[in-house]
């Protein structure tokens, strides 16, 4: 972090998607993220780990000292926590805790100190497995031990003010685990359509599913920020100029300024794929997101 700023600048190298292991070796992508004054990787276990669940000794070894040579901080490792793996029955609280307690092994191997499980879903709100709980529940003391933070990600269709939020802050304040908060997903915010196509939606999930604007409003977002361990600052197109057609960047990072957010702000492009867009978008956030926040500040001192 630099001397004006309390966030910490990172990337998700799903941002990457298209680039990484055609353009770019995993080196490659942590030299990238440090060349834009990043200090924080994301990663997806499953994506981005060799021979995962199981890398490799030499691997392991290769990412520390990648991390290292770079100068970057581990921060958020995403997991799926697959409720309906086994075909014809869904796992059992004891299958999907093991699954949960072996990432969160690999994370903290790995030097994480965030873990987004993504739960299997019974709704098209994305409303969670109703085992989530225990399979929690059943980690936090592992979670605790190893420095690892629980956060459950509150993503498109699924709003702030929504049952799923409100479970979840329930059981922040029900269990006083430090080890379990939110995590936002700024598309909750889109305010206008985008126009990016991913490979396999079809135009009417691009309209009604999880890239339908919800434009969530700035108090909600503060009403659950002392809730927020992680934010994935996802966006889809910044053009030449630095202007976002769909994400309000200038009022939510005017709101995590007031409101004296301290973690940190993960890019997470999810547009075109062509290959480099996605290196080209990311560096035009980071000046996006820095300027804003240089202005935020300017404004109070």
């Amino acid at each position: 972090m630099s001397a004006f700023s309390t966030f910490g600048y990172g990337v998700s190298l799903y941002s990457y998607t298209g680039d990484m292991n055609t353009v770019l070796t995993l080196d490659d992508a942590m030299a990238e993220i440090a060349s834009v004054g990043a200090t924080g990787i994301e990663i997806l276990g499953e994506s981005n780990v060799r021979r995962y669940p199981s890398p490799p000794a030499s691997w392991i070894d290769d990412w520390h000292a990648s991390l290292e040579r770079h100068g970057l901080i581990p921060t958020n490792y995403c997991s799926w926590v697959d409720i309906g793996l086994s075909r014809g029955r869904d796992l059992t609280v004891e299958e999907g805790a093991a699954v949960l307690r072996r990432d969160i092994e690999l994370a903290s191997t790995l030097g994480f100190t965030t873990i987004r499980p993504k739960f299997g879903v019974v709704s098209m709100d994305l409303d969670p497995h109703p085992d989530w709980e225990p399979i929690v529940t059943a980690n936090l003391d592992l979670a605790a031990e190893r420095g690892i933070v629980i956060c459950p990600e509150i993503h498109a269709p699924t709003p702030i003010k929504h049952q799923v939020v409100d479970e979840y802050i329930a059981f922040i304040e029900r269990s006083g685990s430090e080890n379990f908060k939110l995590m936002i997903d700024t598309g909750i915010f889109q305010r206008e359509v985008t126009t990016a196509i991913q490979p396999g939606m079809s135009e009417e999930g691009h309209k009604e599913g999880w890239m339908r604007p919800l434009a969530v409003p700035m108090q909600d977002l503060v009403d659950v920020l002392p809730y927020v361990g992680f934010i994935q600052t996802k966006f889809f197109d910044i053009d030449e100029n630095l202007v976002d057609a769909q994400i309000p960047w200038a009022e939510i990072i005017q709101t995590l300024v007031t409101h004296d957010y301290q973690g940190w702000l993960s890019s997470e492009y999810e547009g075109e794929r062509a290959v480099y867009r996605g290196q080209e978008q990311v560096r035009r956030h980071h000046a996006l997101m820095r300027s804003l926040e240089r202005d935020a500040r300017s404004v109070g001192s």
